[in-house]
């Protein structure tokens, strides 16, 4: 074989190794898509629950309905799956729930082999929901960097615009985080009843040093500071609400929340992401409701993630806020003891055997 022919075998062994590379960082052969679950047996309503017909959603104004808010992202995925799957295993009617999922309007899912609705459909049979697109563009100028680069994600400010994007007759709402699982019936939730002049209700935690979840310059200014003037502001989560929209839209809360969002990004006043936009604007006017609903933390602190265990008392729901969810640490085959208290809401066909 001559030179020249053994520079052509060369060249063709050459190209088609580069080729075989290209494809297989592509379409990893051990990729598996975020996006398979299991699919849930059809739960059924218990006695005494109203009949709602047809499962159209030309109804969602119906009042008997639990609505319920959650937002949709690939990253968080699984654990949303998880919470679905908790609500409707304790829930006495849970043909009479509806789901709002907010996802960016942008979302790409093409290359994951996956879209949100078709995997709820298929996840969820009988589901009753329906898929919001939320534009991140209103935010690009409003958004400060955080304590945690996941706390910028846009889809954290989707609850703000929940009485925008929602259907106008719905005047009432729960808005539950993707890192939660329910273990009691969230009609009980859903009753709680607020106070006549609050937006929100959430359990509170007054025993929390309130004056951490803003800086020095927040409360050297009197003209910021004063918001809280007269008031006996808590710190509350705000992965589980229950939020009176009719209100929200009444007093245009959005464009309240974002003032404060444009101070941030001029002056910085605190670090939290989110949350304390939620404490300035509704802090000290706040409907508590039982601690049994929001057993927060789990998923450890900001920084480290490190293991929690419950608070004493009675639970109703279980949320891992903080670094680490529960099937991050299931996965690496190190979970915290109370991680397996999510395990068994788990759908993901790929979940690690533990």
């Amino acid at each position: 074989m001559g030179p020249l022919s053994l520079f052509l075998v060369f060249e063709v062994v050459t190209f088609a190794a580069r080729t075989i590379q290209l494809a297989a960082a592509r379409h990893p052969t051990n990729e598996r898509p975020a996006c398979e679950f299991f699919q849930v047996p059809k739960y059924r309503n218990e006695p005494g629950c109203a009949s709602l017909g047809c499962r159209s959603l030309d109804f969602v104004c119906d009042r008997r309905l639990v609505q319920v808010a959650m937002t949709l992202d690939l990253r968080y995925l699984r654990g949303t799956v998880a919470a679905i799957h908790s609500i409707l295993k304790h829930a006495s009617c849970p043909k009479n729930i509806v789901f709002h999922f907010i996802s960016l309007n942008n979302s790409d899912l093409s290359q994951n082999h996956c879209g949100f609705e078709p995997v709820l459909r298929a996840t969820f049979p009988f589901l009753r929901f329906k898929v919001y697109g939320f534009d991140q563009s209103r935010l690009n100028h409003l958004i400060s960097p955080a304590v945690r680069p996941a706390l910028d994600s846009p889809l954290n400010y989707a609850r703000n615009y929940l009485a925008e994007m929602l259907e106008p007759c719905i005047d009432r709402v729960i808005y539950l985080d993707s890192d939660v699982i329910v273990v009691d019936d969230i009609r009980k939730l859903w009753a709680v009843r607020l106070s006549k002049l609050s937006i929100i209700g959430a359990p509170e935690y007054c025993h929390t040093d309130f004056n951490k979840y803003f800086t020095d310059e927040f409360w050297s200014d009197s003209g910021l500071s004063s918001v809280f003037k007269g008031k006996k502001p808590c710190y509350f989560n705000t992965g589980v609400m229950v939020m009176d929209l009719s209100r929200w839209r009444a007093g245009d809360y959005t464009r309240q929340m974002e003032r404060w969002m444009a101070v941030q990004k001029e002056r910085k006043i605190y670090e939290l992401g989110s949350l304390p936009p939620f404490l300035l604007v509704f802090g000290g006017n706040v409907t508590p409701i039982d601690r049994r609903w929001n057993q927060h933390g789990l998923g450890g602190d900001n920084v480290s993630g490190s293991c929690r265990g419950l608070h004493p008392g009675p639970v109703s729901l279980l949320h891992w806020s903080g670094k680490l969810k529960p099937w991050i640490r299931l996965d690496s085959g190190e979970p915290c003891s109370v991680d397996r208290l999510w395990k068994p809401y788990d759908l993901y066909k790929h979940a690690r055997k533990v």
